[in-house]
């Protein structure tokens, strides 16, 4: 296991995912991507999951991004299939039912940062650092960058970040919404970030999951088409057990227990 690039931990209900090359920054080489995709692959089987963590190995680096060392090795058309698994095995995390949080635990440039922005919250450690440097390297982001930072922090801002290839601190990234929360820094940001999440893990999953997907929708339709996706989704949480749970948990006044039925 140890020489595998990347490792799942299931604790509790949380599937961690852990980028295991502290030595290369954990940096994105081919092996790591394919490695992520049979994760997503095998986590698609799990029940009883509620949410997956997405972190990497040490304090320094959460992934530095493209492993350039491989990169230079690899042709043009190399480069084009690798930009491609990119989505083919890497999407999940950004279409998956669960909750995926980012648990940034050092530098997150490149196509680092744009696996953070395939989760759906980002916690950061105060020391982080984040960016898109691509355009210093005479390419551009290629993993989604252009199209999911604008998304989530305004055009302007994006347009600010990667032409002039700046990074940004924790404090800053939290300012300007691209991360969720910044960790104390006398804190383990994976440890911060599973405390922090324990309402989506003791939630109603059923409810969780219908938000998500009714809050994508946001992204991709027409606010008419969204609104009627909502009542669907609302539909679904009508019926289950868990809401039957949680009115009875009101009336008895205790806290409900939910089970996703």
């Amino acid at each position: 296991m140890s020489e595998e690039p990347v490792r799942l931990e299931i604790r509790d209900c949380v599937a961690i995912v852990r980028i295991t090359r502290a030595d290369r920054a954990n940096a994105l080489s081919r092996a790591t991507v394919l490695g992520i995709g049979q994760i997503g692959r095998e986590l698609a089987a799990e029940t009883s999951l509620r949410a997956v963590v997405v972190t990497g190995d040490g304090d320094k680096a959460f992934c530095a991004g493209a492993d350039l060392k491989e990169r230079r090795e690899l042709s043009d058309a190399q480069v084009k299939e690798m930009l491609e698994s990119y989505q083919t095995e890497l999407g999940w995390l950004e279409t998956s039912p669960l909750p995926v949080i980012a648990a940034i635990n050092g530098v997150a440039l490149g196509g680092g940062l744009e696996l953070a922005l395939l989760c759906d919250l980002r916690v950061a450690a105060a020391h982080a650092e984040l960016g898109l440097p691509e355009t210093t390297l005479a390419i551009i982001p290629g993993a989604g960058g252009t199209q999911r930072l604008p998304r989530l922090i305004g055009e302007g801002r994006a347009k600010e970040l990667i032409l002039l290839g700046r990074r940004v601190d924790a404090a800053e990234a939290l300012r300007i919404g691209l991360v969720n929360r910044v960790t104390a820094p006398e804190k383990d940001v994976l440890t911060d970030t599973l405390e922090w999440i324990r309402p989506i893990t003791s939630g109603a999953p059923i409810a969780q999951r219908a938000a998500l997907k009714a809050v994508d929708a946001a992204a991709r339709y027409p606010l008419e088409r969204g609104l009627l996706l909502e009542r669907e989704a609302y539909a679904d949480c009508l019926a289950s057990e868990d809401r039957r749970e949680a009115l009875l948990a009101f009336a008895e006044k205790r806290a409900p227990i939910f089970r996703g039925r």
